[in-house]
């Protein structure tokens, strides 16, 4: 196999690598590896196409609604989204091939969409890659059943629904008593002048029934780091799989770069 020729870009990709190893020196087989990953991949990210980094869990069903926002992502015109888990994998056993990929792809990449659909797993580590720079300043977050804690409980319609799930999946209760709760919650929701519809409370509760999927909570940490994107208009919580694919249309849209970026003159 011809050994690949470092990219004009060598010196730029390979501090990016150095920060994802801290500072390992690299033996030259991994150097070689590193070169086709980024022939192979990093192309897609500095063609014309604007390139949308996916996260989140594939393990299913998780990895469904990942699916789902990059069909959803794929009808733009223009662009490139792509999940970590369907590229090849660095072939070293010594590195840390994750922090490598993901830095790699997340450095060269227009946008970073986290899905996140529970606390646990590889989404922790990643939101807390994203929250801060060099990463947070491109970065989307997408978390179900999410609500920032206030002390106005019933201030956004996000509030109603995730109260209303909790009532629905309390196990002490019976069908009336989780009917009365959440009618007297929709009831005192209007009465505060939110416009809420108590039938789409409802269809959420029998989706999330029907999927056996409780909702989801998180840790403080989570929350504020939710927040933090929530304050820069970079947060839009979730509840359905439907939901989710109507909220993607808040992602930045394509735009078609310059045409010397096309060309691959950097």
């Amino acid at each position: 196999m011809t050994n690949p020729s470092p990219p004009p870009d060598a010196g730029e990709i390979m501090a990016v690598v150095h920060e994802a190893v801290g500072g390992t020196e690299l033996e030259p087989a991994e150097k070689r590896e590193i070169w086709r990953f980024t022939q192979r991949e990093l192309p897609y990210l500095w063609s014309q196409r604007t390139s949308y980094f996916i996260l989140g869990s594939y393990r299913d069903p998780y990895l469904r609604r990942l699916r789902a926002v990059q069909n959803e992502l794929t009808k733009q015109l223009g662009a490139y989204p792509f999940i970590m888990g369907d590229l090849l994998e660095l072939p070293t056993d010594r590195l840390n091939t994750f922090d490598i990929m993901f830095s790699l792809l997340a450095t060269y990449s227009d946008y970073i969409v986290g899905i996140f659909q529970k606390e646990s797993g590889g989404e922790a580590p990643e939101l807390g890659e994203i929250n801060d720079p060099p990463y947070f300043d491109k970065s989307y977050v997408f978390p179900r059943d999410y609500a920032w804690v206030t002390d106005e409980n019933l201030d956004s319609t996000q509030h109603v629904i995730q109260a209303a799930l909790e009532i629905a999946f309390t196990d002490d209760l019976s069908a009336d008593d989780v009917q009365a709760k959440v009618e007297s919650l929709v009831d005192r929701a209007q009465e505060s002048g939110l416009d809420v519809d108590e039938q789409e409370v409802w269809d959420v509760i029998d989706d999330r029934t029907d999927e056996g999927e409780e909702p989801v909570t998180y840790s403080w940490v989570h929350l504020n780091k939710f927040r933090k994107f929530e304050l820069h208009d970079r947060c839009f919580p979730w509840t359905t799989e439907d939901k989710l694919r109507t909220v993607v249309d808040e992602l930045p849209s394509p735009t078609p770069r310059p045409e010397w970026e096309e060309s691959g003159e950097r």
